[in-house]
Formats: structure tokens, C-alpha cells, sequence
């Protein structure tokens, strides 16, 4: 019986030992730049970052419309990439929370159009957020992005960071 004990313990550390390496293996280290900035995405080129435009969108009401806008006609910060990666460092911002829209420019403004007539128009593009270590994270946009102006925003915030694809 106490031979039957010995064996089972030694099989119990051989297996964690077995899982501990596994775990180890394939876990992500990030070894790319790293933001200057907490709480502002940052687009991954390569080996560099691009920190986005942070700004506030001011709601309007127009009509039976709610639309958001951006000053400005395009934004500052750009990528040739038509699926961006994003790095942010978090202090406050909670990176699964953060949605990105794309944006029309209309009279020298970026907008849109959050709700038609009590129904919301504007739907979040697709991303997944992959943590890469302590209170830091991969954004991936999990679709192709036509040319144009973008922005993300924290769920039902003002707060933005604007784009633009090229």
C-alpha cells in the first residue's frame, strides 16, 4: 500500500511538472515596443508604434438622428494595414470595452451616426483583445477595413481615438 502511495505522488509531481512546462512553452511573450502612454492605443507597425489621435466625439441631435463628430476631416494617425493591430497599456481604460466604428467625413468633420429614429445604426466592428502581460494588450481587428476614417471608443463614452486606413 505504501509503495502504491509513493507511485501516485511521484506520478502526481511528474504530471504537474509535465503542465507547468507545457503552460510555459506556450505562453505569449511579447517582446514588440511598448507604449509610452497608458490608456491610448497605439497602431503596431512592425517594430514601431503610432500612437492614434485621442479626441472627444460631441453628440448631436439632428433631426431623427444621433449622430457622434470628430473635428477634423482625417486623422493624424494612419496605417497602410487594412486589418490594424492595436497595443495598449491600461490604467483606466477596460480594452474589452473598446469598440471601433468607421467614420464618414462630411463637411470637414468625421461622424456617425449613432441612432435613426430611436434605432441604432452604427455597429461596433469585430476585434479580439489578446492580453499580453500586466495591464497589457493586443487589439486585432477581426475583419478587413475598407480605406477610410475609424475611431475607437470606450461602450457609451465621448472619449475617441481616431484612425485612419489607407
Amino acid at each position: 500500500m505504501a509503495c502504491f502511495q509513493i507511485q501516485s505522488l511521484a506520478m502526481w509531481r511528474l504530471l504537474t511538472l509535465v503542465l507547468v512546462s507545457a503552460a510555459t512553452l506556450f505562453a505569449q511573450k511579447y517582446t514588440g515596443p511598448q507604449p509610452e502612454k497608458a490608456d491610448l492605443p497605439y497602431l503596431l507597425h512592425a517594430d514601431s508604434l503610432v500612437a492614434t489621435e485621442a479626441g472627444v466625439a460631441k453628440e448631436e441631435n439632428r433631426k431623427a438622428e444621433v449622430v457622434a463628430v470628430v473635428s477634423g476631416a482625417t486623422s493624424s494617425a494612419g496605417t497602410p494595414l487594412s486589418t490594424p493591430i492595436f497595443v495598449i497599456r491600461t490604467d483606466q481604460l477596460a480594452p474589452e470595452k473598446l469598440e471601433i466604428y468607421k467614420m464618414e467625413v462630411k463637411n470637414g468633420q468625421r461622424e456617425v451616426i449613432l441612432s435613426r429614429k430611436k434605432k441604432q445604426v452604427a455597429k461596433p466592428i469585430r476585434t479580439n483583445v489578446i492580453r499580453l502581460g500586466d495591464n497589457l494588450y493586443k487589439i486585432e481587428v477581426d475583419q478587413s477595413l475598407q480605406n477610410g476614417e475609424y475611431a475607437i471608443s470606450p461602450s457609451g463614452a465621448e472619449q475617441v481615438f481616431c484612425f485612419r486606413v489607407y
